[in-house]
């Protein structure tokens, strides 16, 4: 199920930005902030109350299900709001369709790889990865026949997904794991994981503002972005966690102070950053044990202030 969830993570992810770049391009600036500042409310700081209750949820399908049946509402809309003239109030409405079926998809597939794989490093990396290609095709190739062709695809694959969960046993899905951990340690250790996603994400896009926003370059920086969570899952079970830690942490000091040097270390930085995904989220995943839908969801949603900063610095 892995695989299949990594593929389904790059299709919501690339319908999710085709949907919003498609629906945008008639309106204006203030407008587009405000959808954007939207769709991200709800697609990443509603993850962790989505993953509560995911982790509550016996019957985790349901999840999926209602994330495909909120994608495609999101597409139909977005050809009404495209259609008719100064839509302006559909536009909100799909934005949070997007964001809320974003953040269902997100948590479930989160939970669904780290429960199948008793939180496997490696395929955690996998999973997470694919979304950044995913959002780089949607930038660069939007249109709406991609659109239906990933929309459609997402669709089938949620079947197959629904078909093969639903026949699996789901005793496991109830089930919370006791923690070794006191509560004091749980709250510190998750405190400092979500404070390096926040680091992370700032040092991420400050990389990223200097790397040209040609199609080629959205496209590399995309799959670099991509190749460095699946490396840092395998790097980190080989390495083991800190020895890849302090590797990483080396080369990004290196990538810095050669930063003015070319496009080329600022690529590479980013494929570095990338790597340490995974490891947060394994980390978090075992001071919460039983809890992998919650742990997903405080990261994603930790995601957001590390971005929002470095916006702020850099513009």
């Amino acid at each position: 199920m892995t695989g299949i969830c990594s593929v389904m993570h790059l299709l919501v992810d690339g319908i999710c930005v085709s949907c919003m770049y498609l629906m945008l391009s008639s309106f204006s600036d203030t407008q587009i902030l405000g959808i954007f500042l939207l769709y991200n409310v709800l697609a990443f700081l509603s993850q962790p109350f989505t993953g509560l209750w995911a982790d509550r949820l016996e019957r985790r399908h349901w999840i999926l299900l209602i994330s495909a049946l909120l994608l495609t509402l999101a597409v139909l809309a977005t050809s009404v709001v495209m259609n008719v003239e100064r839509c302006s109030i559909g536009m909100p409405v799909v934005a949070a369709l997007l964001g809320v079926g974003n953040s269902l998809f997100h948590v479930w597939g989160g939970k669904k790889v780290a429960v199948d794989t008793d939180n496997d490093i490696r395929a955690l990396g996998v999973f997470v990865a694919t979304g950044a290609f995913g959002l780089s095709l949607g930038i660069v190739f939007f249109s709406w026949t991609l659109l239906y062709v990933l929309l459609i695809s997402f669709c089938l694959l949620s079947v197959a997904s629904l078909s093969i969960e639903v026949s699996e046993s789901s005793s496991d899905a109830a089930k919370v794991k006791g923690s070794h951990f006191s509560s004091i340690f749980v709250l510190l250790s998750i405190m400092a994981i979500m404070a390096a996603v926040v680091l992370r994400s700032f040092v991420s896009e400050t990389f990223s503002a200097g790397i040209p926003k040609s199609s080629t370059m959205v496209l590399l920086a995309g799959a670099l972005s991509m190749l460095g969570k699946m490396a840092g899952g395998w790097m980190a079970r080989w390495l083991g966690v800190v020895r890849m830690l302090v590797l990483v942490l080396l080369m990004l000091v290196a990538c810095f102070l050669f930063r003015g040097q070319g496009t080329a270390i600022l690529l590479a930085a980013l494929f570095i950053i990338n790597c340490t995904m995974p490891v947060t989220l394994y980390l978090a995943n075992v001071v919460l044990p039983g809890r992998e839908g919650l742990a997903f969801g405080l990261l994603a949603a930790a995601l957001i202030p590390g971005y929002l900063i470095a916006l702020n610095v850099l513009w």
